[in-house]
């Protein structure tokens, strides 16, 4: 299977937006403007992942997502729709998707989704960057999803890893926890859900428990978190 990630995207603009932000993190892409142009590529040869639009002419994404897992239920893949709507969202990951983004999405979120998604589904990255996340005296070692601190092994579970993954994949941003919920849970977040904040105080207290010095998590207030 040929390392790319297949871009499914009628409008130009965000085709090419895509294309440069993946093409920039080391990955090889290929672009396609309808789902039958995808679906000869995929039937070619099988991607790592596709980022898929709902709305295409000829095929819809949803009957693309149907023929891509039949193909190939392994092949990760990340929809980008303007359907913002719950029950669009539990049919598509119902129906094999891994992820789900709401235009417009912010670039670097969807590079971290796609990263995360491919980890989970053990396919392996298309760039010779390091599987090695670090953030101050943090190692993560995203292949065998160990965490170490000042080099003391810490134990944390599927969604604290994935929330700290989140924030050291991008350790300049802040993500509000429409962000972290969406991303980790995969659900819609309603604004009312106090998980975030629970584990994110999990997180801090197991890292404070190795090295209680640091500050880790920085809150900013009124909006999310991010690595301080």
């Amino acid at each position: 299977m040929k390392d790319y990630i297949l871009i499914v995207e009628d409008d130009n603009e965000i085709n090419q937006m895509l294309r440069e932000l993946l093409q920039g993190h080391g990955f090889e892409t290929v672009s396609a403007f309808s789902g039958t142009e995808a679906l000869l590529h995929i039937e070619k040869e099988a991607p790592l992942a596709v980022i898929l639009d709902l709305m295409l002419p000829g095929m819809s994404g949803e009957e693309l997502l149907e023929r891509i897992k039949n193909i190939d239920s392994g092949i990760s893949v990340i929809v980008s729709s303007a359907k913002d709507n719950v029950n669009t969202r539990i049919a598509l990951l119902r129906a094999g998707a891994d992820d789900y983004m709401v235009k417009p999405f912010d670039a670097e979120e969807l590079l971290a989704r796609l990263e995360a998604v491919l980890r989970r589904n053990g396919r392996e990255k298309a760039t010779n960057e390091s599987k090695r996340l670090t953030h101050k005296d943090i190692v993560m070692e995203t292949d065998d999803f160990k965490v170490t601190v000042s080099g003391q092994e810490i134990s944390l579970t599927r969604r604290e890893y994935l929330i700290l993954e989140l924030l050291m994949t991008n350790p300049g941003k802040v993500f509000t926890k429409n962000n972290i919920y969406e991303s980790v849970w995969n659900e819609e977040y309603l604004g009312e859900d106090n998980a975030v904040n629970v584990h994110i105080s999990n997180i801090r207290q197991k890292l404070a428990k190795v090295n209680s010095k640091e500050s880790y998590i920085q809150t900013v207030w009124g909006i999310g978190f991010k690595m301080n």
